[in-house]
C-alpha cells in the first residue's frame, strides 16, 4: 500500500464499524520508526464542519493520561484520518479470553478507574458511544488482569452534545451488544455510555455474549444466573442500576456511581474542615501545554524548590523571590521524579525516557547520564552519605549507582511488576521499594567497608495494599514507613517488624505521593483526587485537607527548614502552602 502523506503505511485492520476502519499504522516520517493507530472515516459520512470539531474534541480529551493522544489529522479526496497514539497492552476481551471471567474485586478495580475517564469526557460534552471490553486496554505487561492503568481507546465514534454531528439523521453507532435502548433510537445521553459500562461488567463476570445475558420475553437482565461465584449485594446493586432500561431509572452522571460506591469527592459533609492554619500563600505557574507537575523537591537549606515535569524540563525556583532560578534541559521525555543530594550540591533527575540525570547546582550542567534500565524511571533518591542514588523502574527492577563514577553498582530484582517508588531510610541502613504488585520490599544496604559491592540484602516483604503501591517515605528516625496505594490508602508501618500501625483511608482516589515533615510528628499525603492531606502520626488522626488544585496531585515535599510544604498537581501549578498560625497543642 502506498504511504499516506508520504509517512503512514498501514499495516493491518484492527477494527470496523459503519463509517469507520481502524488500522494498526507505522509512522515512517520519524526515526526510528513510531506505531501508531490510523482512523479513516468516509467523506460520505462526515462533513468537513463535523470532522474539525471532532479533533478539537479529541485535542482535549488526548490530555488525559488515560485516553489516546491525538497526534495529527488530514484529508483525501476519499476519507478524513485521525492518527492517534498506540496503547500498548491487552484489551479486556482478550484477558477475558485467555485468563477467564474477572472476580468482583476487578470489576471494582474497573469501575473505580473507568468512572472517573468517563466523568472526564462527559463534563467536556463529549459521549463516547463504544465503551466495551475491547475498547479498554489494560497498560499492565503482566497477565492477573490487573486493573489499575486502563486505557479508553476508540473515540471514533464519539460526538459532541449538541454538536452539528448529533444533526445527522443516525439510526445507531456503537457496538449492538453494548449500546443503550435510546442509543439503538440516535438519542445517546451521556447515561448511554454508562449502560455500556454496565454490559461490560456483566460479560466480564460471566463470559457470556450480552445478548444471551438478556431475557427478551420479560425485558430483563438475568446475568446472576450465570455467575460461577457469588458476588455482593452492594455490587449487584450498581451494575442492575447502570442497566436499567430507562434512562430516567440509570445513574445519571459517573459522579454519581462514584458516590454509591462511596468513592465519590462531592459530599462536603464527609469531608473533614480544613484546618484555617495552613493557607495556600503562593502558586508558582510557568507551564502551559500538557505540563504536569510530576515531583517536587527542597534541597536541604530550603531556599531552591526543584520540579519535573511533562514537558522534560527540570525548574529549580528562588523561594525567597518565586521565580524559576535556572532550567535544565537534556532529558526527551516527561521528568517523573527529582531528589538532591543530601549536601545540596547534585540534583538527580529520572524520566520517561530510561534514564537517570546527575546536575551540578553550581553551574548548572549535567555531570553524567546513567542507561542501564529498559523501561521509564519513575523514582530517584539519594542515600544519605550522598554517594549512591537508587533508581526505580517499570523494568521491574532497582539499580544502585556510585554518584562519584556514574557507574552501576549493581540491580535489585524480585518485584513482579513495575517499581514506581524507592527511599532511603535517613540513617542509611534500609532501601524500600514500592511497586505495582502491590508490595513493598526492603532491602538492608551494604556496610561502609563494602559500600561499592553489589551485596544489598533482601530483608522481606510488607503485603498489606489491595491495589499498587505508587510512593514509599521512611519516617525522620527510621522507624515508620509510610506507603501510598491506588487503593486510595496510606498504611503506615513498624519497619522492625513489618507490622501496619495504621491505615488512613479518607482519600478518595489513588495516593500518588507520601512524606514526612521534619519532625516526624506529621505526614503529607498527595492523591488524585486533588487534595493534599495531613496526618498526626502518632495517633493516625487526619489534622487538615489542603484543598486549591483543580487537577489531581501528583507531588509533595516538605521544606526541611520552615513550616512549608509543596504541592505539585496535573493542573500545571505548584502550590505553597504554610503554617500561618501555629496549631494549639
Amino acid at each position: 500500500m502506498n504511504l499516506l502523506q508520504n509517512r503512514y503505511r498501514l499495516l493491518q485492520s484492527i477494527g470496523k464499524g459503519g463509517f469507520c476502519k481502524t488500522f494498526l499504522a507505522v509512522d515512517e516520517g520519524q526515526f526510528p520508526p513510531i506505531a501508531c493507530v490510523i482512523q479513516q472515516f468516509s467523506l460520505q459520512y462526515q462533513t468537513r464542519t463535523v470532522f474539525i470539531q471532532k479533533i478539537q474534541s479529541l485535542k482535549e480529551l488526548g490530555q488525559h493520561r488515560q485516553i489516546p493522544t491525538l497526534l495529527a489529522h488530514f484529508q483525501d479526496q476519499e476519507y478524513f484520518y485521525l492518527v492517534q497514539e498506540l496503547i500498548s497492552g491487552n484489551n479486556l476481551a482478550t484477558l477475558l479470553q485467555n485468563e477467564g471471567t474477572f472476580n468482583e474485586t476487578q470489576i471494582w478495580q474497573l469501575l473505580e478507574n473507568v468512572l472517573p475517564i468517563i466523568q472526564f469526557i462527559h463534563d467536556r460534552q463529549t459521549i463516547h458511544g463504544d465503551i466495551k471490553p475491547e475498547n479498554l486496554i489494560s497498560r499492565s505487561p503482566e497477565s492477573a488482569k490487573y486493573m489499575g492503568d486502563l486505557v479508553l481507546v476508540d473515540f471514533g465514534v464519539a460526538h459532541l452534545v449538541n454538536g452539528i454531528d448529533q444533526l445527522i439523521g443516525e439510526t445507531y453507532i456503537g457496538s449492538p451488544e453494548y449500546i443503550a435502548p435510546e442509543q439503538v433510537r440516535g438519542k445517546a445521553v451521556f447515561a448511554s455510555d454508562l449502560y455500556s459500562l454496565g454490559v461490560t461488567c456483566i460479560h466480564l463476570l460471566t463470559q457470556i455474549p450480552p445478548f444471551d445475558l438478556f431475557d427478551i420475553a420479560n425485558n430483563s437482565w438475568v446475568w446472576q444466573q450465570y455467575l460461577t461465584t457469588k458476588v455482593s449485594v452492594h455490587l449487584v446493586r450498581i451494575i442492575d442500576k447502570l442497566l436499567q432500561k430507562s434512562v430516567s431509572d440509570r445513574f445519571q452522571s459517573a459522579d454519581q456511581v462514584m458516590q454509591a460506591m462511596g468513592i465519590a469527592n462531592n459530599s462536603s459533609a464527609t469531608l473533614p474542615i480544613p484546618n484555617p492554619s495552613w493557607q495556600c500563600t503562593h502558586t508558582l505557574m510557568g507551564y502551559s501545554g500538557v505540563s504536569a507537575i510530576n515531583s517536587l523537591a527542597f534541597n536541604p537549606a530550603g531556599n531552591i524548590l526543584a520540579s519535573g515535569s511533562d514537558d522534560k524540563i527540570i525548574r529549580l525556583w528562588d523561594l525567597n523571590t518565586k521565580k524559576v532560578l535556572s532550567s535544565l534541559s537534556g532529558h526527551t521525555q516527561a521528568v517523573k521524579s527529582v531528589a538532591f543530594s543530601p549536601n545540596g550540591k547534585i540534583l538527580a533527575t529520572a524520566s520517561d525516557d530510561q534514564t537517570i540525570k546527575l546536575w551540578n547546582l553550581h553551574t548548572c550542567q549535567e555531570i553524567f547520564t546513567l542507561y542501564g534500565h529498559s523501561h521509564v524511571v519513575k523514582s530517584v533518591a539519594f542515600s544519605p552519605d550522598g554517594q549512591t542514588i537508587a533508581s526505580g523502574s517499570w523494568d521491574k527492577t532497582i539499580k544502585i549507582w556510585d554518584v562519584n563514577t556514574g557507574q552501576e553498582i549493581c540491580t535489585l530484582t524480585g518485584h513482579e511488576l513495575q517499581v514506581s517508588s524507592v527511599a532511603f531510610s535517613p540513617q542509611g541502613e534500609l532501601l524500600a521499594s514500592g511497586s505495582l504488585d502491590r508490595t513493598v520490599h526492603l532491602w538492608q544496604l551494604p556496610t561502609k567497608e563494602f559500600k561499592n559491592r553489589p551485596d544489598y540484602t533482601f530483608l522481606g516483604t510488607f503485603s498489606g495494599h489491595a491495589w499498587a503501591v505508587l510512593a514509599v517515605a521512611f519516617s525522620p528516625d527510621g522507624k515508620i514507613l509510610a506507603t501510598g496505594s491506588d487503593d486510595n490508602t496510606v498504611k503506615l508501618w513498624e519497619v522492625n517488624t513489618g507490622q501496619v500501625i495504621a491505615t488512613l483511608s479518607v482519600h478518595s482516589w489513588a495516593v500518588v505521593a507520601v512524606a514526612f515533615s521534619a519532625d516526624g510528628k506529621t505526614l503529607i499525603s498527595g492523591s488524585w483526587d486533588q487534595t493534599v492531606k495531613l496526618w498526626q502520626v502518632n495517633t493516625g488522626t487526619e489534622i487538615a485537607t489542603l484543598s486549591a488544585h483543580i487537577d489531581s496531585v501528583f507531588a509533595v515535599a516538605v521544606d526541611p527548614v520552615a513550616q512549608l510544604i509543596a504541592s505539585g498537581s496535573r493542573d500545571k501549578a505548584i502550590k505553597l502552602w504554610q503554617l500561618v498560625e501555629q496549631q494549639a497543642s
